[in-house]
């Protein structure tokens, strides 16, 4: 009997591979209107504890997504188009620096011979490749226009993607409680504390550690807009996402932020000062305020099993992949830990002899 359950859990989960890997194409939006509604579960319940039913529950933070998506679109979208445009112009700026400065001084410390970077052939090919890609704008809508069905395909997905997550949003606790009430009764309360530590660990990663990147990138990109940084937006967003692995998004921000700065003032010093003082602001609120406000004493994915999940979702199933790769590393994480407290209390572990031997 034991052996026949086991083989029905292989076929359970080969069946569930071969569907992704066949319908992963299609599943796009219905993996992302299921994460619109596990992020929104928590605010549509305390909305129901004040008194809200459901439905109107849903129907507000809908309203309050479509807000701040709308904000998004009108105010975020072409500040960052402006700030990209105002980069590519600066690029043979960098690029002179780069080839007259920066690898001179470089070549000199370290006593490598003339010409060891060929920079001219690098500069050469990038000027021409950017020489090719100046309507850039021009570019992009006729990728995405080259195909009538890939664009009606796309237009349909993004009119999918709230329709689903406000049904599933809708009746997500009936789900749950229907699900429960399907698993085996001799392992109801192990399979829901093992989904609950799952829950656990990606929630503490997606409303803990994401929270912190959204509230870093804020904080930088203001920061350096208000110290006068004309790619300010631009770089405090990049810093924001970087900091998905600890001072990764400060090294980088920093590092951009100087250089960019080191273009715009000339070298002056206050301006420069300013720029530090926005990052060094903004670690002392990431490690004293943010982290453990937003994050606490939750065990999360670490920052590598993160990276090295979204690389491999991605290369084995495409963007839906990568929309699969937290929870699923959730769940594996917490399986490892359970096998690694079997192993502590196994008898391979202790090394106990065998005493007939």
């Amino acid at each position: 009997m034991m052996d026949t359950r086991r083989w029905v859990w292989v076929l359970g989960v080969l069946v569930i591979g071969t569907l992704l890997y066949f319908l992963h194409g299609i599943l796009s939006p219905f993996l992302i209107g299921i994460g619109l509604a596990y992020l929104a579960d928590p605010l549509v319940d305390r909305l129901e504890r004040a008194g809200l039913s459901r439905t109107w529950g849903v129907v507000v933070v809908f309203a309050l997504f479509t807000l701040v998506f709308m904000a998004m679109l009108l105010v975020l979208i072409p500040m960052l188009a402006k700030q990209l445009v105002r980069l590519y112009e600066l690029a043979p700026q960098m690029l002179d620096w780069l080839q007259h400065v920066a690898l001179p001084w470089v070549q000199t410390r370290l006593g490598l011979a003339d010409g060891f970077w060929k920079f001219d052939k690098i500069k050469s090919a990038i000027s021409e490749h950017m020489g090719q890609t100046t309507d850039i704008v021009g570019i992009v809508l006729s990728q995405a226009t080259a195909s009538g069905l890939a664009l009606i395909g796309w237009l349909a997905n993004m009119v999918l993607i709230p329709v689903v997550g406000f049904y599933l949003l809708r009746d997500w606790d009936l789900m749950m409680a229907k699900l429960r009430r399907l698993l085996p009764r001799q392992r109801e309360e192990q399979v829901v504390s093992l989904a609950l530590e799952c829950h656990e660990v990606l929630g503490a990663f997606v409303r803990g550690q994401l929270l912190v990147m959204l509230a870093l990138g804020v904080i930088y990109a203001a920061g350096l807009m208000l110290v006068g940084l004309e790619l300010g937006l631009l770089i405090g967003i990049m810093a924001g996402l970087a900091a998905i692995v600890p001072y990764m998004g400060f090294i980088i921000g920093i590092g951009a932020a100087l250089i960019a700065g080191m273009f715009q003032f000339g070298g002056d010093l206050y301006p420069m000062l300013g720029i530090v003082a926005v990052f060094m602001v903004g670690q002392a609120l990431e490690g004293m305020v943010l982290t453990p406000l937003l994050v606490g004493d939750r065990i999360g994915l670490h920052p590598v099993a993160v990276i090295f999940a979204i690389l491999a979702g991605g290369e084995l199933f495409g963007f839906t992949g990568v929309l699969l790769a937290l929870p699923v590393a959730a769940v594996i994480m917490v399986l490892l830990r359970h096998m690694h407290d079997l192993y502590k209390e196994s008898d391979m572990y202790a090394g106990e002899i065998d005493p007939d031997l």
